[in-house]
């Protein structure tokens, strides 16, 4: 069954508008633009914001590792064996006891100044250039590691 016309004579509406016929190809043109800026606008921002966390992990490990080795080789400028034993990961305290650790490094050439160098965040290493009792000077290589626990760089050996 077919729906009634409705009645002829003027005044009459129809009983829903019409759709517009112009301008559907400039608003459709309109639309795909603002969806594709905002996906740009979006993965850009996620790009930036990857990019940025990046740069700022690699910053807080450089600057983690220069304490760590920096308050390791302090501890020995002053001969105190025991809080320089604490910045060792947990490998390096497992090869050697604390009182191990102490004897082996009272009976060394005793460190008396250090300069730090740059972190090779690739290896985790850091050079020191380390001045000896007596003047001696060498070249050190410290190796670092992440502590599994607190996530915290500490000093693994030193060759």
């Amino acid at each position: 069954m077919t729906p009634p016309a409705p009645p002829p004579g003027p005044g009459v509406a129809p009983p829903f508008a019409a759709p517009p016929t112009e301008g559907r190809r400039t608003r459709l043109w309109i639309g795909l633009g603002v969806g594709a800026l905002a996906v740009v606008l979006c993965c850009g921002g996620g790009g930036s914001a990857v990019v940025g966390l990046a740069v700022t992990g690699v910053q807080a490990v450089r600057e983690q590792a220069r304490t760590v080795t920096g308050d390791y080789y302090q501890a020995l400028v002053e001969r105190d064996y025991g809080r320089a034993y604490e910045q060792l990961c947990d490998d390096a305290q497992r090869r050697e006891s604390r009182p191990e650790f102490e004897r082996r490094a009272a009976a060394e050439p005793q460190v008396t100044a250090f300069r730090l160098g740059e972190v090779d965040t690739i290896n985790l290493t850091l050079p020191v250039d380390v001045t000896l009792e007596g003047g001696d000077r060498e070249q050190q290589q410290v190796i670092l590691g992440n502590d599994g626990q607190t996530g915290g760089v500490e000093v693994c050996g030193v060759s």
